[in-house]
């Protein structure tokens, strides 16, 4: 158990000091935390509610931020690994699978924690402006965070499946396209007059925006944990499976 959590740790240690030897990680960084601001103060209509709350002009932007910026992220992952033919010299280390993608997946989540962490004035900027509930706030920012987890462990998947980052950025969007609008309010009020409302919210339970909303509203409702941490879950182990099937080819 000791070796195993130690191979980890090296590896995740070793994936997160690559993103900041290059111009990757601030370039991330100061597009999520600039379109972050945009959207809330300029697009958001922030001061226009007249309200200390991040919900609608902060958080609802997070699963379209997330769409683009964390394929961008996971795309490389494995697929570099493959370009540069060091996915098999990887392998055959005294390391599992398992190990190499939950060091490289926890790396790449850290980072997007870190990005969202940066977010910081502007909790700081509503609870000047007014006396929010940041027991709400917070609870919104851990299903920020699942939620980015979601979509890394997807693009994760994807980088595996092939060693063109291009492909893998765009196999990715399209999942997560499609698990957004399936919960997405226009889309749902097109499928109700096709379908019935069981099969409406039987669709809509598989998306990102239903499972979010909660948190936003500051419920840490375990079916939404659940969600989200069993798409990371699932996807993780399909890499592995992708990855083994390499391996043996």
């Amino acid at each position: 158990m000791n070796s195993t959590l130690q191979n980890v740790k090296t590896i995740t240690k070793r994936e997160l000091a690559a993103y900041f030897t290059s111009p990757v990680a601030y370039v991330f960084i100061v597009i999520f935390l600039l379109l972050c601001g945009f959207f809330t103060f300029f697009v958001g209509g922030f001061f226009e509610r007249g309200q200390a709350a991040l919900g609608a002009p902060f958080f609802n932007w997070h699963p379209w931020f997330y769409l683009f910026l964390v394929p961008a992220v996971g795309m490389r992952l494995w697929a570099e690994e493959r370009r540069v033919g060091t996915l098999e010299l990887l392998l055959t280390m005294p390391i599992t699978p398992w190990q190499a993608i939950a060091g490289k997946f926890l790396a790449s989540w850290l980072f997007l924690g870190l990005a969202l962490a940066l977010t910081f004035p502007v909790v700081i900027t509503v609870n000047y402006l007014g006396n929010p509930d940041n027991g709400v706030i917070f609870a919104a920012y851990v299903g920020s965070w699942l939620m980015a987890g979601a979509y890394l462990a997807i693009s994760c998947m994807t980088s595996a499946m092939t060693r063109a980052q291009v492909v893998s950025f765009i196999l990715s969007v399209v999942i997560c396209l499609f698990l957004i609008l399936c919960g997405f309010d226009p889309v749902i009020q097109l499928l109700e007059g096709v379908v019935g409302a069981r099969v409406v919210e039987f669709v809509a339970s598989f998306s990102f925006m239903t499972h979010f909303a909660g948190f936003q509203k500051g419920v840490l409702d375990s079916r939404d944990w659940i969600f989200f941490l069993s798409v990371i879950a699932f996807c993780l182990f399909a890499t592995s499976v992708i990855l083994r099937g390499h391996r043996a080819g």
